[in-house]
């Protein structure tokens, strides 16, 4: 039988969010050069879901990964590497039938012709995920639940899964959905899914160069326009910053009891809480009254909508990937806390640099004291503020302010 049974009550919340995607072991280059020049590499992680859930668990919330990995040594390293981080596992199944997927990259930035990426994850056990064999009591059991747009493009079942998960119903959490589009897993298919997923999601992130390159729509507000039900829909422009909307009408998700009516949550740019911060009301995260305060005074309101720009910050790069999933890390970690919409934007900028800063696609986060004081600061600091390697670890917000 597929899909959870219809009236099924969810149990209390104990998980701030619960992330469902395909985790790869990723192997770095030891050097830069093409991949065929590369004599050896180093072995990591990757997986735009599973990156998240340990960014978030490193900032203090209860995070849970649901994936399908090989019962091979890869899917071990994927399970006991992202549990090290704080990650909650159990739910991971193993396919004894299916590899865990593997790939290779270059050093260069992804957005550049010689960036090289090799995938060796046709067939892998994650793309065999369908609506009939993932644990739908875990997936419900958060306050957020977190998918992207890779798990659609991985085949036909896990497509299903996510129409499967993203429909409307009695007891869906808030759904949380990165467009993540990757032309390359789209090859001789329709990516314009991707637009149905995102508008059937309460909070929605997608870049501009995304949403013109998969669905030819240019520009935040017709991006706004094309997807109006999300009740929160982050933009990311690059260099530009992030275009926060944010619904003030909209009920936030379409079900009865998303999570429980008590739980419910409440130079390079970046534009690429535990128990304790358990937010108010919906609307505190899917974008309602709450939403706002004094610092969103300057959003444009348009509507039904506030629209809250957020300008990147300046960043010494020593890596450029992973920051996508990292900003929307910073985003789900400030809207779990219950934080205005400008902040929400600026920590996930913060956590998008922290990545930026190292070599691989994770890295500790900076304090939640340390990034709330540089949340905290008026927009001329904050658009003077640069960030390079090691700044996470400062122990004044001053330290690591220079101008350019």
């Amino acid at each position: 039988m597929s899909g959870p049974a219809a009236g099924t009550a969810v149990a209390a919340t104990t998980t701030d969010v619960v992330c469902l995607g395909e985790s790869m072991v990723t192997f770095l280059p030891s050097q830069p050069g093409r991949l065929a020049d590369v004599p050896s590499f180093g072995r990591g992680i990757g997986g735009a879901e599973s990156n998240v859930a340990c960014a978030l668990a490193a900032a203090g919330h209860r995070a849970a990964w649901v994936g399908r990995v090989g019962a091979d040594g890869f899917g071990d390293h994927l399970v006991e590497t992202i549990a090290s981080y704080g990650v909650d596992t159990s739910a991971v199944r193993r396919d004894p039938f299916r590899p865990t997927g593997i790939y290779f990259r270059t050093a260069t930035d992804r957005g550049t012709d010689t960036h090289e990426v090799a995938y060796y994850r046709a067939g892998s056990a994650a793309s065999a995920m369908s609506p009939a064999n993932v644990p739908y009591e875990e997936l419900f059991a958060g306050r957020i639940l977190h998918l992207s747009g890779i798990t659609a493009a991985l085949s036909g079942d896990c497509l299903a899964l996510l129409r499967e998960l993203t429909a409307a119903r009695p007891g869906r959490p808030l759904v949380s959905f990165d467009v993540n589009h990757r032309p390359h897993l789209w090859r001789g298919g329709d990516a314009s899914v991707l637009l149905e997923l995102a508008r059937r999601a309460d909070l929605v992130f997608v870049g501009e160069d995304e949403a013109e390159e998969a669905w030819g729509i240019v520009g935040a507000e017709a991006i706004r326009a094309a997807v109006p039900e999300p009740s929160v829909l982050v933009v990311k422009r690059g260099s530009a910053g992030a275009t926060v909307f944010a619904s003030r009408l909209r009920p936030g998700p379409r079900s009865s009891n998303a999570g429980g009516a008590e739980n419910a949550p409440g130079a390079r740019s970046t534009g690429g809480g535990g128990a304790q911060d358990a937010a108010g009301p919906r609307s505190s995260i899917a974008g309602g009254a709450e939403c706002g305060g004094a610092e969103d005074a300057a959003a444009d309101a348009t509507g039904p909508d506030t629209v809250t720009h957020v300008p990147a910050l300046l960043v010494d790069v020593v890596a450029a990937v992973g920051a996508g999933d990292a900003f929307a890390a910073g985003f789900l970690s400030a809207t779990l806390r219950g934080l205005p919409v400008r902040d929400r934007a600026r920590h996930g900028h913060l956590m998008a640099a922290a990545v930026l800063t190292v070599p691989g696609d994770l890295t500790e986060p900076p304090a939640r004291d340390h990034a709330d004081r540089l949340v905290a600061l008026g927009d001329d600091a904050w658009g003077t503020l640069r960030l390079g390697p090691g700044w996470t670890a400062a122990d004044r917000a001053s330290e690591e302010v220079r101008t350019p």
